[in-house]
C-alpha cells in the first residue's frame, strides 16, 4: 500500500467518526429570560420643569425697636420656639418694674379707700357723717380700682414688648439668611433672618391649559432629578391660570426630601390613557436602526418579530407588530439569539 492510499483511508475514517459524533451530540439550546406581553393602560408622557420649595419659608422681622444684642448664624438648625435674635430690653425691663411698683401703690390706696367706705357706711347709719362724704369715699375707691386695672394693662403691654424683643422660630427649620449685625439699631418691622423648613417640602410645576384637566388630586407622578428618580402625589391644583402663558400651577408632595431649591423634571400625561399591548423595554433588540423582539413559541422556539414602539411608561412600552397579549418575549439573552433556535427559559 502506497503512502497516498494510506492517507486517503485515514481521512475517510476521521470524517466518518466526526459525523458519528455529531449525530450523537445533543442539540444546543440558548438560555434566556422571558417576560409576558400584557394589555396595559398607558398614556403619552411629557416632562415639565418644577422646583422643590419649602412649605414654610419665612423672613422674620422685629416687632419692637432697639439695639441688636444677639443673632443666630447662617446654617443653624432650630426648633419651634427657639430664640433667633434678641434686642437689648434693659429699658423695657425698668419700665416693667416701675409699673409693678405702681400696681402695688394703687392696691394700697384701694385697700385704704375700701376701709374708708366701710367706716362711712357704719357712721352714716348713726348720722355722724353726711352722704356726700360717703359718696366721695366710694368714688375714690372706684378710682383706685380703675388705676390698678390701668397699671396692670400697662405692665402687660410692657411685658409683651419684652417678649417680642426676642424673635422666636415659628417652626422647625434652618436659618438661610442673616440680615442684621449685632450692635445695629433696629426699627420695628426690619427683616432679621430667613428661616426655611427643610422637612415639609413641595414641588411646584406649571402645566399648559390642555393638560390641566388630565390631572387629579392624589395622582402619583414620576419625578426625575440628579439624585435619582422618585414619585410625588398631587396635593394641590390651583384652578386659576396665568393671564399670559395660560399655565396652571400644581403642587406635589414628594415621597423623598430633596433639598429646597432643587430643579426637577415632572413626568405628566399629555392625553387620556388607552389600552395597548406593552412589553418590557429590555425585550427590544436594536440593530442598525431597526427594532425587533424575539418571542418564544409554545415549543420554546425563538421567533424574530420586527416591531415599532409607541407610548412608554417607565419600564414598559407599547409595541406595534406581531405581538399579542400573553406572548412570551425574551428580555435577557436576545442579543445573541437567532430565529429558529431552541431556548431554555430560566428565572
Amino acid at each position: 500500500m502506497n503512502r497516498q492510499n494510506f492517507i486517503n483511508i485515514l481521512l475517510s475514517v476521521i470524517i466518518g467518526c466526526t459525523f458519528a459524533i455529531a449525530e450523537q451530540a445533543p442539540s444546543r439550546t440558548v438560555p434566556v429570560v422571558v417576560d409576558v406581553a400584557k394589555l396595559r393602560e398607558l398614556a403619552p408622557m411629557a416632562e415639565f420643569s418644577g422646583n422643590v420649595i419649602s412649605a414654610n419659608n419665612a423672613r422674620l422681622s422685629t416687632e419692637v425697636e432697639g439695639r441688636l444684642k444677639w443673632i443666630a448664624d447662617v446654617g443653624d438648625r432650630v426648633k419651634k420656639g427657639d430664640i433667633l435674635a434678641k434686642l437689648d430690653d434693659i429699658f423695657l425691663q425698668q419700665e416693667y418694674q416701675e409699673e409693678l411698683a405702681t400696681i402695688e401703690s394703687e392696691k394700697a390706696k384701694f385697700t385704704l379707700n375700701q376701709k374708708q367706705v366701710k367706716r362711712f357706711q357704719k357712721l352714716i347709719q348713726q348720722n355722724n357723717v353726711s352722704e356726700d362724704m360717703l359718696d366721695t369715699a366710694i368714688s375714690e375707691r372706684d378710682i383706685s380700682r380703675n388705676a390698678i386695672l390701668a397699671a396692670q394693662a400697662r405692665a402687660s403691654q410692657i411685658n409683651e414688648r419684652i417678649q417680642r424683643s426676642s424673635i422666636r422660630a415659628p417652626f422647625d427649620g434652618v436659618i438661610t439668611e442673616v440680615l442684621l449685625e449685632v450692635g445695629e439699631w433696629v426699627k420695628d418691622g426690619t427683616n432679621a433672618v430667613r428661616l426655611i423648613d427643610t422637612e415639609e417640602l413641595e414641588i411646584v410645576v406649571r402645566v399648559p391649559q390642555k393638560i390641566y384637566p388630565l390631572i387629579t388630586q392624589g395622582q402619583r407622578l414620576a419625578i426625575k432629578n440628579f439624585m435619582g428618580n422618585f414619585h410625588a402625589s398631587v396635593d394641590t391644583i390651583v384652578p386659576v391660570g396665568t393671564t399670559t402663558a395660560r399655565l396652571f400651577e400644581l403642587r406635589l408632595k414628594p415621597e423623598t426630601t430633596p433639598p429646597p431649591g432643587t430643579l426637577v423634571r415632572v413626568v405628566i400625561p399629555t392625553s387620556q390613557a388607552r389600552e395597548v399591548v406593552s412589553i418590557h423595554r429590555d425585550a427590544l433588540v436594536i440593530r442598525r436602526g431597526s427594532l425587533s423582539v424575539f418571542k418564544v413559541s409554545e415549543d420554546n422556539i425563538s421567533q424574530k418579530v420586527m416591531v415599532n414602539v409607541g407610548i412608554g411608561d417607565g419600564d414598559y412600552i407599547e409595541v406595534i407588530g406581531d405581538i399579542a397579549a400573553n406572548d412570551r418575549v425574551v428580555t435577557r439573552g436576545g442579543e445573541r439569539l437567532r430565529p429558529g433556535v431552541t431556548v431554555t427559559i430560566i428565572d
